[in-house]
């Protein structure tokens, strides 16, 4: 049998509320497929934790994560906790301190009622945004100087090393080649003349060893506006930690809102757990009502599975939350229902017993 062992942080707002519903359909399928079980072990880490203790997380916390396989992250972030210590603190931490240095964010469209974009399918909206994950903006370095006084000054340095550079372009590069799709880089070499140039330089430098790639290299800002004019343009992009950050958001609008949106921050070499999330972030202001929509955090069940290579289920649990969208029967409030957050649950476990 295999055993997946999982380290939930539920963290804060809806965070407990989406990630039960996560786990319970990782119970389903271990139901359903006698080749898996999944164990589970909670740790209470975040912004109330931090309240608590002053510190988001156990000293040796990172410790104890390494003992999993991979991590179950609800949400970060609440009232009285400045945003940059809920990051830095606990999800960048983890991120750095783990090697998670790919993150992997699916923009497709389950319905084509959801997205905003006027005579949008599904086939027009269906790429991967691959984002540097590790260094380059949010690596940290930086300073603040004549703090309080009219000469002050902050500087915050972006760091791209060839080695950090080099490793997720070749994983675009592959991911490409592996799927058969077109691989787009988006930069902005114009006006950053260093970290980006460097950028456009070693894209190109690996491009050469695949030449049966088809590319593409855009600018940010104009792939922000080829991203609403024509989505059908990109198959897989791969760019910098705070680009990626950014557009991640804008392609979460192309189809339905963050309610939708999942992300994998990746080990690829899985010598370190790999941590699996929604990112719609922790909405204290529906916390407790049991309106929160679970489909993002169900599917970040979903990439958590492929990367584990049971696609078979990863595949099955996507498909479950395309057929109940498609239903519109049972649905949270954001996507224009009156579920619960617990009936939603049930009804992908519905409809994986019938896959």
């Amino acid at each position: 049998m295999k055993t997946i062992n999982i380290a939930l942080i539920p963290g804060d707002g809806i965070g407990p509320e989406v990630v039960e519903e996560g786990v319970k359909v990782l119970k389903a399928i271990e139901q359903l497929d006698d080749r898996l079980s999944f164990s589970f072990t909670s740790f209470p880490w975040g912004c109330e934790y931090y309240l608590q203790e002053g510190k988001m997380m156990a000293d040796d916390g990172i410790e104890q994560l390494n003992q999993f396989d991979a991590i179950y992250l609800g949400a970060v972030g609440y009232p009285g906790v400045p945003d940059h210590i809920s990051l830095w603190d606990l999800l960048l931490k983890i991120r750095k301190q783990f090697d998670q240095y790919v993150n992997l964010r699916p923009i497709t469209l389950l319905n084509e009622a959801l997205t905003p974009l006027k005579a949008r399918t599904e086939r027009d909206i269906d790429f991967l945004i691959i984002r540097e994950n590790s260094e380059g903006e949010y690596a940290g370095a930086g300073d603040r100087l004549f703090k309080g006084k009219p000469e002050e000054v902050a500087l915050q340095t972006g760091v791209f090393s060839r080695k950090g550079t080099e490793r997720i372009i070749r994983y675009a590069y592959e991911e490409a080649r592996n799927s058969g799709r077109t691989l787009t880089s988006i930069s902005k070499g114009n006006a950053l003349n260093y970290s980006m140039v460097f950028w456009d330089e070693v894209f190109e430098e690996i491009g050469k060893e695949y030449p049966d790639v088809e590319t593409y290299s855009y600018l940010v800002d104009a792939a922000s506006l080829y991203f609403v004019n024509d989505p059908g343009g990109f198959e897989v992009v791969v760019t910098s930690n705070l680009f990626g950050d950014i557009l991640t958001d804008l392609g979460a609008a192309l189809t339905g809102g963050l309610g939708l949106a999942t992300g994998a921050n990746v080990n690829p070499e899985k010598k370190f757990p790999s941590m699996f999330e929604p990112v719609h972030g922790s909405a204290p202001d529906i916390a407790g009502k049991g309106i929160a929509n679970p489909l993002a955090a169900i599917w970040s069940v979903s990439q958590l599975l492929d990367f584990f290579d049971e696609d078979k289920w990863g595949a099955a649990i996507l498909s479950s939350i395309r057929d109940i969208i498609n239903e519109k029967e049972i649905l949270t409030p954001d996507l224009g229902g009156n579920a619960s957050t617990a009936d939603v649950g049930d009804r992908i476990v519905e409809q994986l017993k019938s896959k």
